[in-house]
C-alpha cells in the first residue's frame, strides 16, 4: 500500500514540477526517480546505480532512431518535400474535396515531422485551398491538426511512439502493422468532426501566399515520389524484419534473412533514410550538414527528447529495482480495465502538462516494470500497450499545449472556439482509437 502511494505521489510530482513550476521534464523525471527511490527505502547506492543504468540503456536503444528521425523531418521540412507530399496527394483526392485531403496530408506529413512543425508547414496550402474551394477556415484547419496529431502518437518513426517501444522492449514493426489499422477509423473521424463540428464555425481563410509566390514554392521542391522515400524505405524495411523474425520464418534463415535483419533494425533503417532524405534539397550546399545548418536544428530539436527519454528510462530503472511491479502486480491483475490502464495514464499526464511526446514517455516509463502482471508481456501485449498509450496523449490539448496555440492562433480561433473543436476533438478520438486498441486486444491476446 505505501509503495502504490509513492508511486502516485511521484507522478503527482513530476505533473506539479512541470506545470505548476515549469520545470523542465528532464529534472522533473530525475527527481521524481530519487524521491521514489528514497522514500521506498531502497539502498542509496542501488537508487544512484539504477537511474545511472536506465538513463544509458534507454538512450543506447533509441538515441540514434530519434535523432535520424529528427533528421529526416528537418529535411523535409527545409526542402519542400512535405509540401510537394500534400500537393500530391490533393491532385489524387481533387482539389473540391480539400478537408479530407487535408486531413490525409497531416496524417502522412506527421509520420516524420512533429505535429506543431507540420502545421506550420501546410497552413499556407491549407489557406490557399480552403479559399479556393470557398470553405471556413475552422473546417480545413481542424481535419488537419486533428490529422497531425493521429501519426503524431501512433504511427513510426514519429518520436513518441519509437521512445515508449524502445523503453516497453516492444517490436517497431508490430507497432507499425498494428497501428495503421488502428489509424484508419481515427482518421475518418477526423474528418467527420471537422465537417460536422468545425463546420459550423465561420473563418474566412485569408490566404498568407499569392498565387505567384505558392508557384516558386513548388518549383523549389523535390518530386513527390522522392519525398516519399525517406519515410516509406524505412518502414518497409523494419516491417520486412518483423516479418522475418515471425517464429515461422517465412523468408526463411538464409543470408537474405540475415541481410533484412541487419537493414530492418530501426537504427540501420533510419540511418538509410536520413541518407535518402540528404538528396531531397535543390540545389544541396554542404552547410546544410554543419551543426549550424539543417543538421544541427534537427540534433537540438531530438535533444530535448533523448534527454526526456533517457530520465523516463531512469525512473523506470528504480520503479523496477524497487519490487513495486510483484507489489502493484497482483492489484493490477486483479482489475479488469487492461489496455484502459495505460490509455488512462496517459491522459492524465498529456492533459496536465500539455507534450503527448512528454506524456508518452512518461507513462511508458511508469508502466514498463509492470506489464507482466498487466498480462502484456508478450511481442502483441507489448505493441499494443504502445498504441493504448499513444492514444492517450491525443486526449484534451488545451491551454498548456504548445500545438493547441498552434492551431488556433494560426487558424484565427479564439480560445473558446480552440475548445470546443479541438480539445474535445482530440478527447473524443483519442477514446475511439484505444476503443479499437481494446478490442484488438480482446481478440488477439
Amino acid at each position: 500500500m505505501v509503495i502504490t502511494v509513492l508511486l502516485v505521489l511521484s507522478v503527482l510530482l513530476i505533473v506539479v514540477f512541470t506545470t505548476r513550476f515549469n520545470l523542465h521534464a528532464f529534472l522533473a523525471l530525475i527527481i521524481a526517480a530519487l524521491f521514489f527511490g528514497i522514500c521506498s527505502r531502497m539502498p542509496l547506492h542501488e537508487v544512484v546505480s539504477s537511474i545511472e543504468r536506465g538513463f544509458g540503456e534507454t538512450i543506447g536503444k533509441i538515441g540514434i532512431v530519434i535523432v535520424a528521425g529528427a533528421i529526416i523531418g528537418a529535411f523535409l521540412d527545409k526542402s519542400g518535400g512535405a509540401l510537394a507530399l500534400a500537393e500530391r496527394i490533393l491532385r489524387i483526392i481533387g482539389p473540391k474535396n480539400v478537408t479530407p485531403a487535408m486531413a490525409l496530408i497531416g496524417y502522412i506529413v506527421s509520420i516524420p515531422v512533429f505535429a506543431d512543425s507540420g502545421f506550420v508547414i501546410l497552413t499556407p496550402l491549407n489557406k490557399t485551398l480552403t479559399k479556393r474551394a470557398g470553405l471556413s477556415l475552422a473546417t480545413t484547419a481542424i481535419a488537419l491538426a486533428l490529422g497531425l496529431m493521429v501519426a503524431h502518437t501512433l504511427i513510426p518513426p514519429t518520436p513518441g511512439p519509437i521512445a515508449a517501444a524502445g523503453i516497453l522492449e516492444a517490436d517497431l514493426g508490430w507497432v507499425f502493422l498494428i497501428g495503421i489499422p488502428v489509424s484508419i477509423p481515427t482518421l475518418f473521424f477526423c474528418w467527420f468532426w471537422a465537417v460536422k463540428v468545425a463546420g459550423r464555425v465561420q473563418i474566412d481563410p485569408n490566404p498568407e501566399l499569392t498565387e505567384e509566390e505558392f508557384t516558386a514554392r513548388q518549383r523549389m521542391a523535390p518530386s513527390a515520389s522522392h519525398a516519399l522515400l525517406p519515410i516509406l524505405i524505412p518502414i518497409v524495411l523494419i516491417v520486412l524484419k518483423s516479418i522475418a523474425d515471425y517464429p515461422t520464418h517465412p523468408l526463411g534463415q538464409n543470408d537474405f534473412y540475415q541481410g533484412i535483419s541487419f537493414v530492418g533494425t530501426p537504427v540501420i533503417a533510419l540511418l538509410i533514410g536520413t541518407g535518402i532524405a540528404m538528396t531531397l534539397p535543390k540545389p544541396f550546399d554542404k552547410s546544410m550538414l554543419s551543426s549550424s545548418g539543417w543538421i544541427g536544428d534537427a540534433m537540438q530539436a531530438a535533444a530535448m527528447i533523448i534527454l526526456i527519454t533517457g530520465a523516463g528510462g531512469a525512473f523506470g530503472m528504480v520503479l523496477q529495482n524497487s519490487g513495486i511491479a510483484d507489489m502493484i502486480g497482483k492489484s493490477v491483475s486483479s482489475m479488469t480495465i487492461g489496455l484502459w490502464l495505460p490509455f488512462t495514464a496517459a491522459a492524465a499526464i498529456r492533459a496536465a502538462q500539455g507534450s503527448s511526446t512528454v506524456a508518452i514517455i512518461m507513462t511508458a516509463s511508469i508502466l514498463a516494470p509492470m506489464l507482466a502482471s498487466m498480462g502484456l508481456d508478450s511481442s502483441l501485449g507489448r505493441a499494443l500497450c504502445v498504441l493504448a498509450i499513444g492514444a492517450g496523449s491525443m486526449v484534451a490539448s488545451h491551454a498548456n499545449d504548445s500545438f493547441f496555440w498552434v492551431v488556433t492562433q494560426m487558424s484565427g480561433m479564439d480560445v473558446k472556439t480552440g475548445y470546443k473543436l479541438m480539445t474535445t476533438g482530440t478527447i473524443c478520438m483519442g477514446v475511439l482509437a484505444c476503443t479499437i486498441i481494446w478490442i484488438i486486444g480482446l481478440i488477439a491476446l
